[in-house]
Parts: C-alpha cells; sequence; structure tokens
C-alpha cells in the first residue's frame, strides 16, 4: 500500500504476545507497517476501528489452529515465558529460549 511507518513496531517476530481484548496468547510469525488486509475485511472483523497506519501482526493463537492478524493496539507482551501450541510452528521457528521463539528464517 505504500505506507510509510511512522512508529516503530512495538513487537517482532517470535515474541509471544496477549490479546487484550479477546484474551488468547499467540506468536508473531510476521509484521506489516500497517494494515495490508482488504477494505471488506477491515469493515467486517475489525470493528473497534483500529488505526491503520500503525502496525499489524500475524499471529498464531496458542491451542488452536488459527492464524489472526491483529493491531498492534490490541497486543501486550506476555510475560508467562511459556510456550504456545500450534500445528504450524515448526514452519516459522526452529526454537523457543529464554521465552521467545526463534526464527527459522533470517530476517534482512
Amino acid at each position: 500500500m505504500g505506507q510509510s511507518l511512522t512508529s516503530k513496531a512495538l513487537f517482532s517476530v517470535g515474541q509471544v504476545v496477549h490479546h487484550v481484548r479477546f484474551d488468547y496468547r499467540g506468536v508473531i510469525v510476521d509484521v506489516d507497517a500497517g494494515f495490508e488486509g482488504s477494505e471488506e475485511w477491515y469493515e467486517h472483523v475489525a470493528r473497534s476501528r483500529p488505526p491503520r497506519d500503525k502496525p499489524w501482526y500475524h499471529v498464531l493463537v496458542d491451542g488452536g489452529d488459527q492464524m489472526t492478524y491483529v493491531a498492534e493496539r490490541n497486543l501486550e507482551a506476555d510475560t508467562s515465558r511459556e510456550p504456545i501450541q500450534h500445528p504450524e510452528l515448526d514452519d516459522f521457528f526452529v526454537a523457543f529460549r529464554e521465552g521467545s521463539y526463534q526464527s527459522r528464517h533470517t530476517i534482512n
């Protein structure tokens, strides 16, 4: 969408987070500088109307098999230092150390 990043992302790939509105834990697998979904998705799913020009995160949900797309303002760092359970973890990460996941892929 050609958006410039006006603020740095608070969270990073491999970090375990907690969704403050829907009370679930997950791990970040990708970060977008701003909202990159469709207008239709935003209108129907992002009902709290989080800012589009702030970071959004792709999150594997603990204890399930889904991935969510979450605005930064709805996340906080998870302090439990516990791993999550998700069938796609091995697709993204090689290890869990000191409360975060080590990426399988090199980040530029």
